[in-house]
């Protein structure tokens, strides 16, 4: 119970001729709390900014609300923000936890600057008339931007290769793509032509979505704060509507994994901070896609191809630091902090009872 509530509490037993004292000692309630009288501020204005959010924002919750009101200059505490926001009836229903596989699983490869390792993954939806259409969105998991929503009827392998070239020819070649095993991204044409383009493929297990999280994440938020708001009756209109939401996710949606910053801030911050560090080359990662040895723009690399790594070579994944965030624009933010380790063999330990012993019995024996 609420302070509040054990307050009424104490006055619906003095109405039933119950001693005051005694109905705080029955409630559990301080004498002193109950003489208590709340001087909290007039959340009048705090309410319709919020509901101004909410309304306009139908999917953000109350950190993200308190994240738009600082960007806008209102300085409030955010505890206050989650109370007004709760009390409003603002709040979204609670999803159910789903129930996790308790094996411990690999974890996929983490990219490590921009273009290090895209992620691509289709999504379904329907036309006012019922005709499908199919999505396919592209993102760059080290800052979190979205590159492209394609929207089309029927969407081939050519058609991928095709929305890939474009993406190509404006950010640069990736080291690495990640999907699932769906029959466009494993066709051998989009094979070919990523072989081609030195782009090396990285494909979760069958069944395992977890290994595709961030854009299986991005593809949630585009499902609850845009496919599931509108009504599309033209692969035209979807277009535009779509292409509208990803602009304004990378400029102006705070994401929550960076600090609140947007994507392209992040972006712009990394490259402020890296002037005139290149990544490294390809011949020096390893297989896994981490630097084998040197140290790249203030990042340690590791050699984790000895022997003391404990990594299987014939795995495609390896366990790795996630990317920091670079809301606090703190060069040691971007460090790992993880050292080269050279193995040495342990030395051989002597047993001195036994050498003991062995002289012993030489000199009993003479």
């Amino acid at each position: 119970m609420s302070p509040q509530s054990r307050r009424k509490g104490v006055e619906f037993l003095r109405v039933k001729e119950v001693s005051q004292r005694r109905g705080c000692a029955l409630l559990k309630i301080g004498r002193s709390s109950f003489y208590y009288k709340s001087h909290r501020a007039d959340d009048t204005e705090l309410i319709e900014q919020l509901a101004a959010i909410a309304g306009k924002y139908k999917r953000y919750g109350s950190p993200r609300a308190h994240a738009l009101l600082r960007r806008e200059g209102i300085i409030v505490n955010h505890k206050r923000v989650e109370r007004v926001w709760k009390e409003q009836g603002l709040s979204l229903p609670k999803r159910k936890k789903r129930k996790r596989c308790k094996k411990k699983q690999n974890i996929a490869m983490c990219a490590e600057y921009p273009n290090h390792v895209w992620t691509y993954d289709f999504m379904h939806d329907t036309t006012h008339d019922g005709r499908k259409l199919k999505l396919l969105t592209v993102l760059d998991e080290f800052t979190r931007k979205s590159l492209a929503v394609q929207v089309e009827r029927k969407m081939p392998a050519a058609e991928v290769i095709a929305t890939l070239g474009q993406l190509f020819a404006v950010h640069g070649v990736p080291r690495y793509l990640r999907s699932d095993n769906g029959p466009e991204f494993v066709a051998k044409a989009t094979g070919r032509w990523l072989k081609a383009n030195d782009v090396q493929t990285r494909y979760i297990d069958p069944g395992s979505p977890w290994q595709n999280a961030y854009c299986e994440s991005f593809n949630d938020k585009l499902r609850s704060e845009c496919l599931n708001l509108e009504i599309f009756y033209s692969v035209k209109e979807t277009k535009i509507l779509t292409n509208q939401w990803r602009l304004h996710y990378n400029n102006q949606r705070p994401h929550s994994s960076l600090g609140y910053l947007t994507p392209s801030e992040f972006e712009e911050n990394y490259n402020a901070m890296n002037a005139g560090a290149l990544p490294p080359h390809p011949r020096s990662l390893s297989h896994f896609g981490l630097p084998a040895s040197k140290v790249h723009g203030g990042q340690t690399g590791i050699d984790i191809t000895k022997q003391g790594a404990g990594l299987n070579q014939s795995s495609p994944f390896a366990v790795q630091p996630s990317a920091t965030v670079l809301g606090s624009l703190s060069s040691v933010a971007l460090s790992s902090g993880r050292t080269d380790k050279t193995y040495q063999k342990p030395e051989q330990k002597i047993n001195h009872n036994t050498k003991n012993k062995q002289t012993k019995h030489r000199i009993l024996t003479l």
